[in-house]
């Protein structure tokens, strides 16, 4: 049976009434389209610090471990920071849904050019079109699940958490087979296996586009013809400015993850500003705006020490950990497939949870609070083993520590992504999840900047000085979320 809207648009009603697991059928669509393009997303990325810093003649470009550990975190961070543009391009430009799908596109053509340019060429092409097309994808997906929920819909975080599911079993499955490829034929042949993935994420996302009926086509603020030229030269001007702070030496590899931070703390302040002060804002949504400030901070700090699973937890998978399994060597990068196992085994649990408790379950600011405490807690469990030389940690204790990492992000991460959503003012909505994906960006491209710290001498001072500072921040939270959650005005 179809439906039809008032619009006269056939197929449009049907879909947004059809459930599954009682959530909107769109969730489906999302969630496949979210699971390929995180596998590709991190299958390339816990290969990326190896091939930047493993010598020539084990197919990398030589350059020194802390360069290496400050791209990949100054790249994580510029793939969010880019979420900016994607939520411009869906609220002036394109719509969600139409940016989600042109993202997959420019990001496959990314894992290309990574996959068959060789050297820096390869990289530096490779990485800006992943990080632009991650960019426009990862904000528009989770604001255009956020549209399938009414404000105040107890499914929404039972949806959001299946659709984090998604995302764990990509950023599962796609380190296994990269790390396999590298290991086994090369560099280029895992980097060629993401663009795959995402070819069959695109693939699924057009044959079930209509799953997601009439949402997220709409352009909520139209760019007017007048305002395209503009929009054009300040486009232009980004990039002759990237160009010359490179080529004057302003801006280097090894000082690239502390100018990314920087320029990401500027931009959210900037962005905060822009909400607050839009008249397109209604008070109410500007007390909300108010609510998500101390939410973004203590995001920033969780990611700040998560995301060290692809900067100084890859090195440590590389040097420090035992990975002998029966007299076999599993690859160094499966680091990054540990954490997303007790994320598919954990979320489904977790959904349940929070749907069944409702309006019972613990604030949004405490899941927060709780969240940040909880990755403090992951990182003093490594004191333990410091101290130790060589390849000394049994695989199986980081196994477990992980399973403190999962636990962290499944009270944060989507609940992160639901609440945005919710305390987000109409007039941005999609560039309001760009802001959420700033702090994860703040906080990706902080873990380039404290890898440059990390000495396997020093492991003790490292692991436990950013753990006590981690649940410091969550305590702060915790004494602040009766306030918080009042400026959060009807959102739980």
């Amino acid at each position: 049976m179809t439906g039809e809207d008032h619009a006269g648009n056939i197929g449009a009603a049907h879909p947004t009434s059809r459930t599954i697991f009682g959530h909107p059928i769109g969730l489906a669509n999302l969630f496949g389209v979210e699971l390929w393009e995180r596998f590709s997303f991190y299958g390339m990325l816990t290969i990326l610090g190896y091939y930047l810093y493993y010598s020539a003649t084990d197919g990398g470009l030589e350059l020194s471990k802390a360069t290496a550990t400050g791209i990949v975190g100054a790249y994580g961070g510029l793939v969010y920071l880019s979420t900016v543009l994607g939520g411009w391009l869906a609220d002036r430009v394109l719509g969600m849904e139409r940016t989600v799908f042109y993202g997959g596109i420019v990001v496959m053509l990314g894992h290309i050019a990574l996959a068959v340019l060789p050297g820096l060429t390869g990289v530096a092409t490779g990485l800006v079109l992943v990080a632009l097309g991650s960019g426009a994808l990862k904000a528009n997906a989770s604001s255009l699940l956020g549209t399938l929920y009414d404000k105040g819909d107890a499914r929404a975080d039972g949806g959001f958490t299946l659709f984090y599911l998604g995302i764990n079993l990509g950023a599962f499955i796609g380190p296994l087979i990269t790390g396999l490829l590298q290991t086994r034929v090369g560099f280029h042949y895992g980097f060629g296996a993401a663009a795959i993935g995402m070819a069959l994420g695109l693939t699924q996302y057009v044959v079930f586009r209509r799953n997601l009926g009439s949402h997220g086509r709409e352009v909520p603020n139209p760019l007017p013809r007048s305002g395209v030229l503009p929009a054009v030269g300040i486009l232009v001007g980004v990039i002759v400015v990237v160009v010359a702070a490179f080529a004057t030496g302003l801006v280097t590899l090894a000082n690239l993850s502390q100018v990314t931070t920087g320029v990401i703390i500027v931009a959210s302040i900037g962005y905060f500003v822009l909400m607050l002060k839009s008249p397109r804002v209604s008070v109410l949504e500007r007390t909300r705006i108010s609510a998500f400030i101390p939410l973004f901070i203590a995001n920033a700090v969780f990611w700040s020490l998560f995301q060290q699973i692809f900067t100084v937890l890859a090195v440590y998978s590389d040097e420090r950990m035992n990975w002998s399994i029966f007299g076999w060597t599993a690859p160094s990068n499966w680091i990054g497939s540990i954490e997303p196992v007790w994320i598919i085994l954990l979320s489904p649990v977790f959904a349940v949870m929070w749907t069944r408790l409702g309006r019972r379950a613990p604030t949004t600011p405490r899941k927060f609070a709780y969240g940040v405490i909880g990755m403090g807690a992951a990182f003093l469990l490594f004191l333990p083993m410091a101290g130790t030389t060589g390849r000394a940690v049994p695989a199986l204790l980081v196994v477990a520590i992980m399973a403190v990492f999962a636990v962290s992000e499944l009270m944060i991460s989507p609940i992160g992504l639901a609440v945005t959503t919710q305390l987000a003012p109409d007039a941005f909505r999609a560039q309001m999840m760009a802001l959420y994906f700033f702090s994860v960006g703040l906080g990706t491209s902080m873990s380039g900047v404290l890898a440059g710290y990390y000495d396997p001498a020093h492991e003790f001072a490292y692991f436990g000085i950013l753990g006590l500072v981690a649940i410091a921040a969550g305590l702060i939270v915790l004494a602040f979320t009766g306030r918080i959650s009042r400026l959060m005005e009807g959102v739980h």
